[in-house]
């Protein structure tokens, strides 16, 4: 009887003990009756030769046998190697159906559980050997010897019974035995901790795939960084040598793919005691050293090709023989071992080796860890950006020409292309149209030491080419000078609008740059240059009348000299359209101090900035994050975040263009009631501008640090809110 009752604590039953659970030979096999709430081990009814006392002794020992069971066959199932060998990837959606599935995490679980049966069998080999010894064996020494297992065989198996009941995997069986970890028992603590050992060792081979190769290793989709269209589940590897060579523009489009939107954290395999700021940290890591390992081919060849010439230079000095010229492509290899040194890969493996080797889950040396990788992983990529890539002189390139640091070449430029931007672009060739100018400026102003201006391109976006036959025929209205143009019942927000606004440049940008000037980024530098280029048109379109009012003066007086009739009529005329100097002085202001806030008081100080955190930093997210900050920066202190202000100063700069025009138009056409409602919807205009810019949520603010200093400008003694308010606004009565 009692190696009957050995043979029932190893989970094999006999005449005894009896199971009272049906075997099911389905293979699918129903997780409900597979796990049955209580224990079916029973005695046999038919035994008369048992005590009650020994009965229930025995019926107390039974459970622990069926757990082994039980517990044994689940470390069985998931230890099967032939299961991971499933050619499919693992799809989310299809997460719930696939119950029985193999899992890495079930399986480094299952490793645990052997461990702890192991004891538990050792436990029996002891009390078969004492009951050997001993010539008068006794069931209390079975029950002293297990006595300890009734509190860890029960708790196990529900644990066993919940993961497989839900079909737990990855971060959510993480998740189930972290939970289950803090419970009041010493014993049953120390078995689920070393579960939860096993599996992080899946977990810790993962990070340390992704982190230190850039390398997904998930056979079973239960990493929690996964790729967005799931490809590649099973394993990574960069691209062959070869297909490089062969596709290195598509590998670079990948790369930058991948950077961009290839890998996402998978939420429901994010073990919860891992916070979000650490895992972004991990998806970090893992993209940065993809990137420093796989250098774009245009990249690594331009690098192998300056190394060598570097050496070539050095050996060729006092060398006569024949010269053999480098070859590009020898040492790219050796392009991403500078990059990313194998000892910096070996000191990350090392953070994670020393992860691996505690027993316990320490969560503050972990996030330590990872912090620590993700800053040795940025620094490098900082190297690769700013030191290797130029960051510098591309910043000051965009700077010089998104947003007009190089002022005397865009002067040159809008002066160049102004007979042609009073005519409507032509859809089809409005943009060749627009480069004889462009360049003509590039060959005035440039010097050949100017290497980023072969970046530039300019465009015209076919959205400012959409012009309906209405819109050209009221642009042919308004800047022809033979036409007089009439605004009589049209608000400045109804006027047409310019097509020569849509004006863009465009940026050309190499690996690996285009890690930092995205197209989000470059959309934001676009925003900007487009609002500079019409400001600074606008002030140029005012300068110009003006001079050319000047050039006019004396030249009629040279006429009044030969003769005095015709004279007298031209200068009546003159002295009506005198009070108009006057508005056109007040335009001028508030262009020009505009100008001068946006180009000094924002874009040279937050310049001075960017430049000053560039120099301090060597992490690539600070970097990130304060050339986010600098352009934030420029977009709301220009108030182009601010749809109110921005459709203001829109409406103002259209009515300084209308206003040029019609006094251009004046002396064939003569239309002062045209003039006066330019002059009275501008008034109406700058008096709403400076009525926001003066309120205490912006003035007050600390968004536009330097607003008060331009508001200071613009009301210099009264001067402009008098103006606005029409105190200064002198026109001549209007004649019936």
């Amino acid at each position: 009887m009692l190696h009957e009752l050995l043979f029932a604590l190893v989970g094999c039953t006999g005449d005894l003990v009896i199971d009272s659970q049906p075997e099911t030979l389905s293979d699918s096999p129903d997780l409900i009756s597979d796990f049955p709430v209580e224990p079916t081990f029973k005695l046999a009814p038919d035994l008369s030769f048992i005590q009650p006392s020994e009965r229930d002794i025995i019926e107390r020992l039974l459970p622990l046998g069926f757990y082994y069971k039980k517990l044994d066959h689940f470390a069985t199932k998931h230890r099967q190697l032939n299961s991971f060998h499933s050619g499919k990837p693992y799809a989310p959606e299809l997460h719930k159906e696939s119950l029985g599935k193999a899992s890495v995490y079930r399986r480094a679980i299952a490793n645990g559980m052997v461990e702890i049966l192991s004891v538990y069998r050792s436990a029996v080999l002891q009390v078969e050997q004492d009951f050997l010894s001993d010539p008068m064996p006794i069931l209390a020494t079975v029950t002293h010897c297990l006595n300890k297992f009734d509190v860890l065989l029960p708790p196990i198996y529900k644990l066993v019974a919940e993961i497989e009941r839900e079909d737990l995997r990855g971060g959510q069986l993480l998740n189930l035995l972290y939970k289950r970890c803090h419970c009041g028992v010493p014993e049953l603590q120390a078995c689920i901790q070393r579960l939860l050992w096993h599996g992080h060792q899946v977990l810790y081979n993962q990070l340390a795939s992704w982190m230190v190769y850039g390398i997904i290793q998930d056979p079973c989709g239960e990493f929690f960084i996964q790729r967005h269209d799931n490809k590649d589940m099973q394993s990574e590897s960069s691209l062959s040598d070869s297909m490089e060579k062969l596709l290195p523009k598509s590998s670079e489009k990948a790369a930058l793919s991948d950077w961009n939107t290839g890998f996402h954290i998978f939420l429901e395999m994010l073990p919860e005691y891992i916070h979000m700021n650490i895992a972004e940290s991990i998806l970090f890591a893992g993209k940065a050293v993809r990137i420093l390992r796989n250098p774009a081919h245009s990249f690594r060849v331009q690098e192998s090709i300056f190394q060598q010439h570097v050496r070539g230079s050095q050996c060729v000095q006092g060398y006569t023989g024949n010269f053999i010229p480098p070859n590009p492509l020898r040492g790219t290899d050796l392009i991403a071992e500078e990059l990313f040194p194998q000892r910096e890969a070996d000191k990350i493996e090392e953070m994670l080796q020393e992860l691996k080797k505690s027993s316990e889950f320490h969560k503050r040396s972990f996030e330590s860890s990872v912090n620590s990788i993700c800053t040795l992983a940025a620094n490098h990529l900082w190297q690769l950006v700013v030191i290797r890539a130029d960051l510098n002189g591309h910043l000051k390139a965009l700077k010089d020409y998104f947003l007009l640091a190089k002022g005397d070449f865009f002067q040159c430029f809008l002066e160049e292309s102004r007979q042609l931007m009073r005519r409507p672009p032509r859809p089809s060739t409005a943009e060749a149209d627009l480069m004889v100018p462009f360049q003509l400026a590039a060959l005035k102003t440039l010097s050949e030491e100017d290497v980023y201006f072969s970046r530039v391109s300019l465009r015209i976006p076919s959205i400012g080419m959409s012009m309906t036959n209405s819109q050209i025929n009221s642009q042919k209205v308004k800047i022809d000078v033979n036409v007089g143009v009439s605004l009589q019942g049209v608000t400045s927000s109804e006027l047409p609008v310019d097509g020569w606004d849509e004006i863009a440049l465009e940026y050309s940008v190499n690996w690996p740059l285009q890690l930092l000037f995205t197209p989000e980024v470059l959309s934001k530098y676009l925003k900007v240059f487009q609002y500079l280029i019409r400001l600074k048109r606008t002030q140029m379109e005012l300068e110009k009348l003006w001079a050319g009012a000047m050039h006019q003066d004396h030249v009629d007086f040279a006429n009044h000299r030969r003769d005095k009739k015709n004279f007298s009529l031209s200068q009546h005329h003159r002295l009506r359209i005198r009070p108009m100097w006057r508005v056109r002085e007040h335009m001028t202001f508030l262009i020009r101090n505009l100008q001068f806030y946006i180009q000094v008081d924002v874009i040279e100080s937050q310049w001075n900035l960017l430049q000053a955190n560039v120099q301090t930093s060597c992490d690539f997210t600070e970097l990130v994050g304060f050339h986010q900050g600098y352009l934030s920066a420029l977009i709301s202190q220009s108030f182009l975040d601010i749809g109110s202000v921005s459709r203001i100063l829109d409406s103002i700069m259209k009515l300084c263009l209308q206003f040029c025009w019609s006094i251009e138009q004046y002396e064939c056409n003569p239309n002062l009631l045209e003039l006066e409602k330019i002059t009275e919807e501008f008034n109406k205009k700058s008096n709403s501008l400076y009525t926001i810019l003066r309120s205490s949520r912006l003035a007050g603010s600390q968004r536009a640090p330097f607003l008060r200093r331009f508001l200071m400008r613009l009301n210099y003694n009264s001067f402009f809110e008098a103006t606005a308010r029409g105190v200064l606004n002198v026109v001549r009565p209007r004649v019936l």
